[in-house]
This record gives structure tokens, sequence and C-alpha cells, in this order.
């Protein structure tokens, strides 16, 4: 099986052993506490999973600082996104806190910290790293807001978590760890598997870029590995997008063939930058091959269509990777073939030759209680994305 990022085997920031995360419970109940961000949250839930194998925990300046200027830290190391713990103000001097989650009742604590560094966090920096991870510094930008929107003080250490927050209780059957994920895929007996992103529900175009992916890299195995986290406003509920995958995976795919899970984070909206962060905990969960399409993890006009791919050639450094990206172009229905294919690869095509519907124009339908043609979406999927969107009138 393909090696984690930076080490022979994951090391997750869980606590498993249930004597110490007894003692450690108990613990943080009388330490000082600080109510951290979402996406502070989401980052500390992704290394207690070992999705960001091997950070031990949250950066320092100057490591966040290399992560967004050469995604590389002051060791040496690689890691594609400054990972930190920002807040208003600097709590007590204490080398040892307990931090709590933010969006959930009675703020619960999510982990304890081995306070290394206290430190304000300049606005030239946060300039600085607004503009290498999104590309922009514009406050409309929804990931360049969320990450401005934190405080001005980094609290840096390792960390141990006690609790993957709402996700394993919202979300039981679809909620999966690294570990959880490399398990299955040894117990499957796959070798080559693919892993597709999606914080949408996966229409007829998804579903066979998924089928020629594994076609064309000879994959045994798909993992559908879908975000569980804050999403922005209009997006379909993660309950809704898994009814919908799942019903599409039973029915489309054969035995054996195709996981659905999900991860519980914040999209960051950062097109490449996220493109490459999205490599990086795949190849941690086990995935050989990870599917990047048009405009991947993008939002409004900020990226060009294929820069989520090209970074992978023009600034990730040499050999940071093992994880191999197969790089997809639009897919959609194309009348004269009266199949799906890529778009870069019907070239005798004009855009009236293919089936392409607007989300705005799917969602309408499906308001309507309409299900696009069969050559968009599958009728079976269609039928619950109605039942939501009749549900909401």
């Amino acid at each position: 099986m393909i090696k984690p990022v930076g080490s022979d085997s994951l090391h997750p920031l869980f606590v498993y052993d249930s004597d110490k995360h007894g003692a450690l419970s108990h613990e943080a109940e009388s330490l000082p506490s600080v109510v951290i961000s979402s996406q502070a949250a989401g980052n500390a839930v992704m290394m207690g999973a070992g999705y960001f194998n091997p950070l031990k925990g949250f950066m320092n300046v100057a490591d966040a600082m290399g992560a967004a200027q050469k995604m590389t830290l002051t060791d040496g190391s690689f890691f594609p996104v400054p990972v930190m713990c920002l807040v208003d103000r600097a709590i007590s001097d204490s080398k040892r806190i307990a931090l709590r989650y933010p969006n959930v009742e009675g703020n619960p604590e999510l982990a304890i910290m081995d306070v290394e560094a206290i430190e304000a966090v300049s606005d030239d920096q946060m300039r600085v790293m607004t503009e290498k991870v999104y590309r922009t510094t514009d406050p409309e930008h929804p990931g360049v807001a969320a990450f401005n929107s934190q405080g001005r003080v980094a609290i840096s250490g390792p960390i141990q978590v006690l609790n993957f927050s709402y996700f394993i209780t919202d979300f039981p059957d679809t909620f999966r760890t690294a570990v959880e994920i490399r398990n299955e895929i040894a117990e499957r007996g796959w070798k080559k598997v693919v892993a597709f992103q999606t914080r949408n529900p996966m229409h007829l175009a998804h579903e066979e870029l998924c089928h020629m992916a594994m076609d064309r890299l000879g994959c045994d195995g798909l993992v559908i590995h879908m975000l569980l986290g804050k999403l922005k406003p209009g997006d379909i509920p993660a309950p809704v997008r898994d009814a919908a995958i799942r019903k599409m995976v039973e029915l489309y795919f054969p035995p054996n063939s195709a996981m659905v899970t999900g991860y519980g984070f914040d999209m960051l909206y950062a097109g490449p930058r996220e493109a490459v962060l999205h490599a990086y905990f795949r190849q941690n969960m086990g995935a050989t091959h990870f599917i990047i399409g048009r405009d991947h993890a993008g939002v409004g006009d900020y990226y060009g269509a294929f820069d989520a791919q090209t970074i992978f050639d023009e600034e990730v450094p040499a050999g940071a990777l093992d994880i191999e990206i197969f790089k997809a172009d639009h897919t959609a229905w194309s009348k004269k073939l009266n199949k799906v294919v890529m778009m870069r690869e019907a070239p005798e095509h004009t855009k009236e030759d293919f089936i392409l519907l607007s989300g705005t124009k799917v969602r309408e339908m499906l308001g309507k209680g309409e299900a696009p043609p069969k050559e968009f979406s599958r009728p079976e999927v269609a039928q619950i994305l109605i039942d939501y969107y009749q549900s909401l009138d």
C-alpha cells in the first residue's frame, strides 16, 4: 500500500487508548480553555483522523508562513497550507490548555494542546498568507473571509485529539478517518485506488468520470470522499448528498468497486492550493490516484479552469507526494456520440453538441419536481434531490 506523506506509517493524533482518553478528558475539564474557530476545529479533526500526517499539532507563525509561501515548513517538511489556531486574545501563561469546539452546544473539549508558542500575527503576515493560499485578498471570497475572520493571536504546539465533534454522531455511516479507510482498502484487497472529491451530489457526468478514471488507470477501487463540514449557503446538505451518492453506487457500480466515505473539514475554496491539500490527505488515506477536474475546489472566477492541475507541475516541490493526479476535463453527454465524454476529447463538437445544464437550472427543475434529462442525471438520484427541494417549500 502507498505510504503516508512523510512517514512509513500513519500517526493519527486521536487518543485511541481508552484509559488514557478518559484521563485526558478528565484533565481537560480543569485546564484553562479556549473556544477555537470552525476552521481550527476542522484542522484538529483532520489531524486526529490522520489525514494531516505527520503534523503533530498547530503550526507556529514561521511554519505557517513557510507553508503559505513555499509549501515547506522550517524543518524542510512539506505541507501545502497553514494549519493554525488563531484566537482573539492570548490566554494565560499555562503551558497546557484545552481547545473547545465552536459549533457544538456546550463547547465540549476537542483536544489538549501543549503550548509551545503564543505569537501575534501581523496584518502583513495575514495578507501574505491569504494572497499565497487563496491567490486573492478579496474579502468577498468565502475562504479569504473565513481565514481573516479569525483572531490575530497564534497558539501553537502538539495536540492530543479527544473527539471528532458532530461528525461521528451526525454521519455515523459516512465519516471515516484516514486510518479506517486504509484498513478497509486493505480488507477489500484493492491495490490501485482512485479517490474522488465531492461537495455536491454526483450526476451522470461525475459517475462516468469515475468509471473513466478507474478504467484508464486500471484501478480496482474507487473511494468517493465527500466533504461533511461547513459549506457555503445553497449547497445541498450532507445527508441528502450521501443518500444520492449511495443510491448511484448501489445501482451503477459493480460490487466491491466503490466506497462512499466522508471527512470533517471546512471547505477553503482555495482552488489550486486546496487541490494540493486534497491530494496530500488522499495519499494519507491510502489512495494511489486522485481525480482533479476543471476548477477543482474553486469558487467564482478567482482561478483558471485548470490551475488546480498545473500547480502540481509548477509549484509542488519535486518528490513531495507519491499520489498521482488523474487530470480530467469537464465531462458531459455528447448528443453526437450518445455517451458521456471529456469535452477536450471531442474536438468535432460545439457547445450545442453537449447536454449542459447550469446549477441554477438544475435546482429550478428539481424544485418544480421535474427530473433533469436522463443524459444528465440518473432518475433514482434525481428523485432523492426532488424530494429534498420540495421539502423546502
